[in-house]
């Protein structure tokens, strides 16, 4: 079943001179369906004088804004960002306003709904309000504590707003959604009159259109004296699994015992074990319907009971299901597992063909002409990765594939990090050493991506002269980086410079002299020789490795002394 909801809308502006309540939905873009829905209501603060245009700037603002954040940010992180950067906007505005002509204040209150996958998220400031709703005649469950002084004779007197102070608390909630759920998000102008049981009965009223209205024209019926704005979100289908439902099942799916060729597990029968890299099980398998063939990922059984190498598994099937959804996205497309799944594995597309590696082992150097075609797709799809907030941590040849189709794609986000990955995993050290940026070994250094753009310059200059720019690195070793690596047209003169300089500057000591972005390497690769791209300067002795300068110092001094000795003592004078 997708995603589907039934929104319904409805504002009055009461004995108000002025509505200044504004409240919007806003569905995920197409190609990104799977981020489901944002919806936005807020309450400007009249006694500020500009409560109108500070609802409605939050509210379409967080909108518009809400979905071109990655989509492997934690919903509450996009939230925080947008909200934190709309409150500072809002503060400063308010402040230079006031420094200006002493006029008033742009405030308000903000209550904001992501349904995503199988779960929401809430955002919340102020006194409006979220509520659920559930057949059953259940009351409405809010979902919201309200950010105002209780005596009641202040009972408008916020403790929190947009636009108020310079940083802003803001309140998140998540939970489970469940076909059939009805969210609303109200106004103090609705809920300061209507009891629970009342918007319960009336939020189920007909489609969400009609009770929206019926919300609205209950609290004018009430007698409320302020603005009255009611946005009912009914879900009638839930989509995609999100990150929480696959650790969900890693924690609950057990992995598969070790499985033989002709074993089926959950209708895919296995036609071949593809390695075995004593923590992963990969096999090659036939899909239960379709009869194409598939790969088969699971833990070792040795592995099988660590909560956190399950834990990783899972997020590398949520981070497949984001990043490979189209067939020219440079990685491998991941099934969703199915809901009856009897253990924990992924399913990918097959792709016949070879890893860099193994085209390496039958010949050590590429061709010109096939390396730069195959680094500007490469160099694409690191692009897309890390503009989805991703970092691989593992770019080598192993992990480059080229297919049967002649389509180069990036494998294996076992290690990769995606800001929602468990702290295990973000603490782990991973990567090859020989692919390693100089950064990470150093006390505190992380990857990021510009560490996957070492790696796959690492991984040109080893593929076109056949060695490593900085030698190999054994596992546990410190790192030393005592010498810029050689000129690739020094190793291999058919190599044109402009690629030797590219290939240099990708791999540069420094990392001030590397390529700052996949786009900024891409764009270099295309352009080629037309616009060739400087080689790094040669990194002085002091900065590579200042121990040896300071005993190649020492050298000189003592020498210099031993010859004054000798001339002092032994020489005529």
């Amino acid at each position: 079943m997708s995603f589907e909801v039934d929104i319904g809308y409805s504002s009055q502006r009461g004995p108000r001179e002025l509505n200044e309540d504004f409240a919007g939905a806003v569905h995920a873009p197409p190609g990104d369906e799977a981020r489901g829905l944002i919806a936005a209501i807020a309450d400007g603060v009249s006694s500020g004088g500009h409560g109108r245009e500070a609802a409605q700037t939050t509210v379409m603002g967080l909108l518009a804004d809400y979905f071109a954040t990655p989509d492997t940010w934690e919903p509450t992180a996009a939230l925080d960002r947008l909200i934190g950067a709309q409150n500072g906007w809002l503060a400063d505005h308010n402040r230079r306003r006031q420094g200006k002509d002493g006029g008033g204040t742009a405030l308000t209150t903000l209550t904001a709904l992501v349904l995503h996958g199988q779960g929401y998220t809430l955002a919340h400031v102020g006194d409006t309000r979220a509520w659920r709703v559930r057949a059953g005649g259940e009351p409405a469950v809010p979902l919201t504590q309200d950010h105002a002084f209780d005596h009641p004779d202040m009972r408008s007197r916020l403790t929190r707003a947009i636009g108020l102070d310079d940083q802003v608390r803001v309140d998140y909630v998540q939970g489970d959604v469940r076909v059939g759920d009805c969210f609303v998000l109200s106004s103090d102008g609705v809920h300061g009159v209507l009891k629970p049981q009342q918007v319960a009965a009336l939020a189920l009223q007909g489609d969400a259109e009609a009770a929206s209205e019926a919300l609205v024209h209950a609290a004018l019926e009430a007698g409320t004296r302020d603005n009255a704005t009611a946005l009912v979100i009914r879900v009638v289908g839930l989509d995609a699994r999100q990150l929480d439902d696959e650790l969900g099942d890693g924690r609950r799916l057990a992995p598969p015992p070790a499985l033989k060729v002709g074993d089926v597990l959950d209708g895919y029968a296995i036609t071949a074990l593809v390695a075995d890299t004593g923590v992963h099980l990969l096999y090659q398998a036939r899909h239960p319907l379709t009869r194409q063939l598939v790969a088969l990922k699971t833990l070792h059984p040795s592995r099988a009971g660590d909560p956190q190498e399950r834990a990783m598994l899972a997020h590398e099937a949520w981070l497949g299901l984001r990043v490979g959804t189209r067939e020219d996205s440079g990685f491998v497309r991941v099934h969703e597992r199915a809901e009856n799944a009897s253990a924990l594995y992924i399913v990918f597309d097959w792709h016949g063909g070879r890893t860099l590696e193994q085209l390496r082992k039958a010949n050590a150097r590429g061709a010109v002409a096939e390396v730069v075609p195959a680094a500007i797709a490469l160099s694409r799809a690191l692009g897309r990765l890390h503009r989805q907030g991703v970092v691989h941590r593992d770019i080598k040849p192993g992990n480059l594939h080229l297919g049967e189709d002649g389509r180069w794609r990036i494998i294996d986000l076992g290690v990769a990090l995606s800001g929602r990955e468990g702290a295990a995993q973000r603490e782990l050290h991973a990567g090859t050493p020989s692919y390693i940026n100089p950064e990470q070994w150093e006390e505190g250094g992380v990857a990021d991506a510009g560490s996957d753009l070492f790696a796959l310059g690492v991984t040109l200059y080893q593929w076109l002269t056949g060695h490593l720019p900085y030698g190999e690195i054994e596992p546990y070793q410190v790192a030393r980086y005592r010498r810029d690596p050689v000129a690739l047209s020094r190793l291999r003169p058919d190599v044109p410079i402009w690629l030797d300089h590219l290939v240099r500057k990708a791999v540069a000591r420094d990392p001030r002299e590397r390529f700052e972005t996949a786009e900024e390497l891409l764009l270099a690769l295309e352009r080629g020789a037309s616009r060739p791209v400087n080689a790094p300067a040669a990194t002085p002795l002091i900065r590579r490795d200042p121990l040896a300068l300071y005993q190649l110092a020492l050298g000189v001094s003592v020498l210099f002394n031993v010859l004054l000795i000798v001339w002092l003592l032994f020489l005529p004078h």
